[in-house]
């Protein structure tokens, strides 16, 4: 139905896809109820009449999607009444209960009275740095002189192991010997009138042969007053000519025996109030070239250090006998 040369109306479009109305929303009156259904009013011939010709729809308008209200969640406003959380409350209140404890803690330590002082007070601590009483202040300790080290050397504390090895080579004890007067195991004057001027007191000795027989040797140790007396043994050592130096001990073995005998390598070091002295040479006494004097020098010092150096080092540390 219509009023004269009024287009027909058109069908209100539905969108196929379209979300039903939420409840209490509604896209074109505000009331819904008793309503039939669009597909119904169509069939009961409502619009369009059927015998007026039907134009072509014109294109339907992109509608936007309205979006469907959701419910609304319930959210914190610190305006609203109710329960909520009571930890910074709490915090708050555990802190200003510390605060008020710490305090009456330092009031009542002010308050108090200070222990009474003792008659005796402790000792102050040791200085783990401060050096041993009495300890000599020279690199060889004990050993610097007779006076921090009385006591006389042994053959068993020096010479006591009949085969000895170090730095890979073995040398074998053959004959020792402990001489009180000193003049009596050394060769030259000077020598001689240096270890009389040191009070010397003692001077030992011992003979060795390395492992294939070659070389052999004496190695001796002379027991001065203080270190400068030691000193001046060893310079009347020293020389060109080597006419001072100690006096080879033979052996009674078939190696050693020849001792004394032929070309030899001689030398003299100090230890604190000690010297060391060493005679070394071939078996059969030839002059030794510079690659021989090198191995009767590596056999002479490493006899020494297997049997004298440990000993004397111990002396220096303790300036006892082990």
């Amino acid at each position: 139905m219509g009023f004269p040369g009024e287009p027909p109306r058109r069908q209100p479009y539905n969108q196929p896809d379209a979300s039903p109305p939420a409840q209490g929303e509604h896209w074109f009156d505000a009331s819904t109820h008793n309503r039939a259904p669009e597909g119904a009013r169509a069939a009961q011939g409502a619009w369009p009449p059927p015998s007026q010709p039907q134009q072509p729809p014109s294109p339907p308008q992109q509608q936007q999607p309205q979006r469907q209200e959701q419910p609304r969640q319930e959210r914190w406003s610190p305006y609203d009444e109710g329960p909520r959380s009571r930890r910074p409350i709490y915090i708050a209140v555990g802190a200003l209960a510390a605060l008020i404890a710490g305090g009456i803690g330092l009031a009542m330590l002010a308050n108090s009275d200070p222990p009474a002082a003792t008659d005796t007070a402790s000792p102050p601590a040791a200085d783990s740095r401060a050096p041993a009483p009495n300890t000599p202040d020279d690199k060889f300790g004990f050993a610097t002189a007779r006076k921090t080290d009385p006591l006389l050397l042994t053959l068993n504390e020096v010479f006591k192991n009949k085969k000895v090895k170090i730095g890979g080579q073995s040398y074998l004890m053959t004959t020792r010997r402990a001489d009180k007067k000193c003049g009596d195991a050394v060769v030259g004057s000077k020598l001689q009138k240096a270890l009389t001027g040191g009070k010397c007191n003692q001077l030992l000795r011992a003979s060795f042969r390395d492992a294939s027989g070659k070389i052999i040797g004496t190695v001796g140790v002379a027991n001065l007053s203080t270190s400068t007396g030691a000193a001046k043994v060893v310079s009347a050592g020293t020389g060109k000519e080597r006419e001072e130096y100690i006096k080879p001990l033979p052996g009674k073995d078939t190696v050693t025996k020849f001792l004394g005998t032929g070309e030899a390598f001689v030398g003299e070091w100090r230890h604190g109030h000690y010297v060391v002295m060493v005679w070394f040479q071939y078996k059969d006494g030839h002059l030794p070239k510079k690659t021989e004097v090198k191995k009767l020098n590596q056999a002479a010092f490493g006899a020494a250090d297997a049997t004298v150096t440990p000993a004397l080092e111990g002396r220096s540390l303790t300036g006892k006998r082990p």
